[in-house]
Formats: structure tokens, C-alpha cells, sequence
């Protein structure tokens, strides 16, 4: 044991209280240990000793004042930190400072900034550009806020604070809304579109070529709401996103056959054959494959195919063709013609020729019976085309109808009757020969037979003439001398009258009717049963 552990004590006495023991040795006479020091004698404190032990109190009492002032400050700071609406400083949200502001401000803030981001949809070289809310990743903006005040009055953040070197870091509060996806993704589906590249046959050195179709793309937004959402974060931090889309084939993706059908169908030129039956002239022209090839186009792209004809191009042509000033063949005839001809394999295109309507300047002494005869037209007809027309003056000019106005049903191009009233004889002629050849009466001068080339239109075994009283066997109406008048003049037999008498039977040869043409009865059957509606009359003057 030491000799600290030895030593008797006593409680501290002032010296005056102490009793002295009179077997105790004084103070300086006691062994003492090196480490122990002589108490030094006391005595009672003075006057002057007091009043320096006063300041010393008065400054310990400050400072512990101080002390427990200051405790209370950090506790009151503490309490109103916690209660304020105040971020503190250093709490960012994915980088973005929020720090120093009130809740709302900074919820404010992290809207505008997180729809100030932009998320580029990438897709082969495409690029479209969306923020994020407009793909479905809507912020929660007021729940961030709500977190970024929690920092630095949670013992949670202080350990986060800690970890990040001083930083309150915070990642936003965002949900993805696939409604939202949905239309984002569908406002920009069409800039990602690519149309399928149908098949097609090209032209080239006289021959179709296939040129094989390349499939399109659309965006699948089903599929990319999924990807969207399961990609959803690495988004968000790369701003990159990549849509997924479906290919869609093209409904023709390949015209190999087709070619090979078309290339079949050059094997031949196309003869276009237009007749004329006011002139009774055939024009010839060959259209050569090299030519027509061009203007075939597909007009079904699904099977089965169907062809067309480049119009343009048929226009053109038509417009080419050597028919003589006045004369054409209409655009709709000539382009079925064209294209049935060409389809089917066959070797020959059959139009009419038609004629435009002419101008005549009046002469002295013309009337309009004399010009519609010159002309072949029956004179009320030309009154008709120029309506409000009145007396002639020479130097005048006046329209003529065109022939084809007589000439209104399909022509039988292969038969043909011609009539001549100079001659009152009547030639009936079958592929460009004589097949019968008759007398004929016409007209007599104040109802004559108006001359032109007209066409039959009607037959009627039996027909009535109600201005005279005469029934005609075998007729046959050829043309109206008035345009707005029901009554034809036309072909028949020996008329009767009474229901008995047969009139003109010795007249044959002469002039005779009243602007029809007489034939025998016999001959007027015959005539009846071979010349089918549309057969050319050509009534010669």
C-alpha cells in the first residue's frame, strides 16, 4: 500500500477551530514523501482577498449564462428549423439545387425543370424529341418537395449528408402513366413511319423490268408502352429511348410474273384501223410494242392484276394520229379499244373516225336548203345550229352541224347502200362488194329527198303516213328532216292507200314520193331482212 492510502485526515478547519494534540509533531518536524508537498499555513482571508474573489464569480456566472442562453437559441433554432417551410441549403434533386427555398417554390421549380428535359426517341438515324411528362413519366412535384424539406431534420438525412461529402442528394418522386405514354408515343408514330415500297415493272431497252418492293415500319405503341415502362429510369438518366416498331410487307412485293405477262403481250404490233362512214375511208396505223409498252401501267396492285394505260400518254397518241383536218376518234372509245386490244392479245384496234362541226361563209345567192344540201345536211338541222338565225347575208357565217349528228347508232362498217338521186338507182354493197343493185324513185321537187349519208334507224313491216293517207310495206327509217319532228323519211315498197289500192307500181326510175326512197316490194323485203340497224345510207345528189 502507499503511503498516500496511510495518511490520517481530518476535515478542513480553520486554524483558529483546531485543536492542538500535544503528541502530534509539527507539520515541518513529519516524514514526508517525495511526492507530497507541506500544507502551508493558513490564515484567516483579508479584506483585499475577497474583493478579487468576487470578479472571478461574476465572470463564471456570465459565461454559464451564456452557456445556457446559447443552449436555448439552438434548441429554439432547432424547433422553429423544424416547423418552418424552408429547405436548407446543399438539398438537390437529381442535381438540380433546391436549397434555400420554400416547399412551393421548389415544387415549382422541379416541374419546370423536369419539363425543360428533353428525352430524344432514337430509331435508325430518326431522332424525335419529348419530355418526359409527354411519354407518361409524370413528376410528382409536391411529394419531392416534400422529401427535399425533410433533409437536415431527419437524423436519416444527416447520415445521407454524411455519406455525400456534405450534399443532401435526392432522386424526384415520378410515376409512369401508360395512359399518357399512349398518346405521346402516338403523336410522334408517323415521323418513325415508313411506307412499304410497292413492287414495279420499269421500261427498259424495250423490255418490263420487276423491280422487287421493300417492306415499311410503323411504330408499335403497344409494345414500346412496354418497353417504355420497364426502361423507364435508364431513360430518365440517358434521355435516350428507342421505340420498337413492326415491319409491314408490301401488298406487291414482287412482279416477276407480271413482267413475264407483260413482256408476252409485245410480241405483235397493234394495227389501229379507223373508219370514216361519212367518207367510207379505213385509216391504217401500226403501233409499234416499243411504243405501247410505255404506256402500260398496273391498275389493281393485289392480285388478281388488272392493266391501265397511261391516259397522258394514249392522249398524246391519239392526237397524233393522221386523220385530216376535222376528223377524230373519241378519247374514251380510243382508250377501252387500246386497252382491251392490248390485254387480250389482240392484234386490232377498231375505231370511228368522227368529224367536227364546220363554218361556212354565206355567198350571194345561197339559201339555206341550197347550203345544207351542198353540205349533206338536211337545211332545218343547220337552222337549229344557229339558233335566232334570219335572213342570209352574204359574207355571213354560219355553223354546219358535222355529219355524225345523222349518224347516231353504231356503224356497221362491213354493209353499205348507196342511193343516187340523179340517177333514182340504188347499190347495195356487203365487205366492199355489189350485192344488189335496183331502181329507185326519190322525191319529187317540192318534197325531195334530202342528200347526205345517213344510217337505218328503225324498221317497221307496215308503216303509216298519216299527211297522206299511206301505208308503207317494209319500211325503213333513214333520217328526220326536222331535228324536232318524229317523221322519218326512210326506204319502202309500193305503198297502198285505202288499204287496197298500190300506188306508184310504173313510177320506178322517176321521182315520185315524198321524200322517201321507193323500192319494189319485193326488193324493199329483200332490203327489210339483210340491212340491220346501222347500216350507212349514202344518198347521193
Amino acid at each position: 500500500m502507499s503511503n498516500k492510502s496511510e495518511m490520517n485526515t481530518q476535515p478542513f478547519l480553520p486554524v483558529a477551530a483546531r485543536k492542538t494534540n500535544p503528541t502530534t509533531q509539527p507539520v515541518s518536524e513529519m516524514q514526508t514523501q517525495g511526492w507530497q508537498r507541506p500544507l502551508p499555513e493558513t490564515s484567516a482571508p483579508s479584506p483585499q482577498s475577497r474583493r478579487r474573489t468576487w470578479p472571478r464569480l461574476a465572470r463564471l456566472a456570465v459565461i454559464l449564462l451564456f452557456v445556457v442562453m446559447s443552449v436555448v437559441l439552438a434548441l429554439g433554432g432547432i424547433l422553429i428549423l423544424y416547423q418552418v417551410d424552408w429547405i436548407v441549403p446543399g438539398v438537390s434533386v437529381a442535381g438540380f439545387d433546391v436549397g434555400q427555398r420554400t416547399q412551393a417554390e421548389a415544387a415549382t421549380m422541379l416541374q419546370e425543370n423536369w419539363d425543360s428535359k428533353v428525352i430524344l426517341l432514337e430509331l435508325d438515324g430518326s431522332q424525335q424529341s419529348a419530355i418526359p411528362t409527354d411519354l407518361g413519366l409524370v413528376l410528382d412535384a409536391e411529394q419531392t418537395a416534400v422529401r427535399a424539406r425533410q433533409q437536415g431534420r431527419t437524423f436519416a438525412s444527416w447520415q445521407g449528408f454524411v455519406e455525400h461529402n456534405g450534399r443532401f442528394l435526392l432522386s424526384p418522386v415520378w410515376q409512369y402513366e401508360q395512359g399518357q405514354a399512349t398518346a405521346g408515343l402516338a403523336a410522334v408514330a408517323a415521323e418513325f413511319a415508313l411506307a412499304p415500297v410497292e413492287a414495279e415493272l420499269v421500261w427498259q431497252n424495250g423490255r418490263f423490268q420487276a423491280i422487287s418492293g421493300q417492306p415499311g415500319r410503323e411504330l408499335d405503341i403497344a409494345a414500346s408502352e412496354i418497353a417504355l415502362g420497364q426502361q423507364a429510369e435508364d431513360v430518365l438518366a440517358n434521355g435516350r429511348f428507342e421505340p420498337v416498331t413492326r415491319v409491314i410487307q408490301p401488298k406487291v412485293p414482287d412482279l416477276s410474273e407480271v413482267a413475264a405477262e407483260a413482256n408476252s403481250l409485245l410480241a405483235v404490233p397493234l394495227a389501229v384501223r379507223a373508219y370514216d362512214p361519212v367518207t367510207d375511208e379505213t385509216v391504217l396505223q401500226m403501233i409499234s410494242p416499243e411504243t405501247w409498252g410505255t404506256w402500260l401501267r398496273i391498275e389493281k396492285m393485289d392480285e388478281p392484276f388488272t392493266w391501265s394505260l397511261d391516259d397522258v400518254a394514249l392522249a398524246n397518241y391519239r392526237q397524233a394520229l393522221v386523220l385530216g383536218e376535222g376528223r377524230f376518234v373519241d378519247s374514251e372509245a380510243w382508250q377501252t379499244a387500246v386497252t382491251q386490244a392490248i390485254t387480250n392479245h389482240e392484234p386490232q384496234v377498231n375505231l370511228r373516225i368522227y368529224h367536227e362541226p364546220q363554218t361556212h361563209v354565206v355567198a350571194s345567192g345561197e339559201t339555206l336548203a341550197s347550203i345544207g344540201r351542198a353540205y349533206g345536211i338536211p337545211y332545218p338541222w343547220v337552222q337549229q345550229a344557229n339558233p335566232g338565225l334570219g335572213s342570209l347575208n352574204p359574207g355571213q357565217s354560219i355553223v354546219i352541224p358535222s355529219p355524225d349528228d345523222m349518224l347516231p347508232l353504231p356503224i356497221v362498217a362491213h354493209k353499205r347502200i348507196i342511193v343516187s338521186i340523179s340517177q333514182q338507182k340504188a347499190w347495195v354493197y356487203e365487205h366492199g362488194r355489189l350485192k344488189w343493185e335496183w331502181l329507185a324513185s326519190t322525191g319529187i321537187p317540192s318534197s325531195p329527198t334530202a342528200p347526205g349519208i345517213f344510217q337505218i334507224q328503225t324498221h317497221e313491216a307496215n308503216a303509216y303516213a298519216g299527211n297522206w293517207d299511206l301505208w308503207m310495206p317494209s319500211f325503213m327509217g333513214i333520217y328526220r328532216p326536222v331535228p324536232t319532228s318524229d317523221f322519218m323519211n326512210g326506204f319502202h315498197g309500193f305503198p297502198t292507200r285505202g288499204g287496197s289500192t298500190l300506188l306508184w307500181t310504173g313510177d320506178l326510175g322517176h321521182p315520185v314520193t315524198y321524200g322517201c326512197i321507193l323500192l319494189s316490194s319485193e326488193n324493199a323485203k329483200l332490203l327489210f331482212d339483210w340491212a340491220e340497224a346501222g347500216v350507212i345510207v349514202e344518198i347521193q345528189a
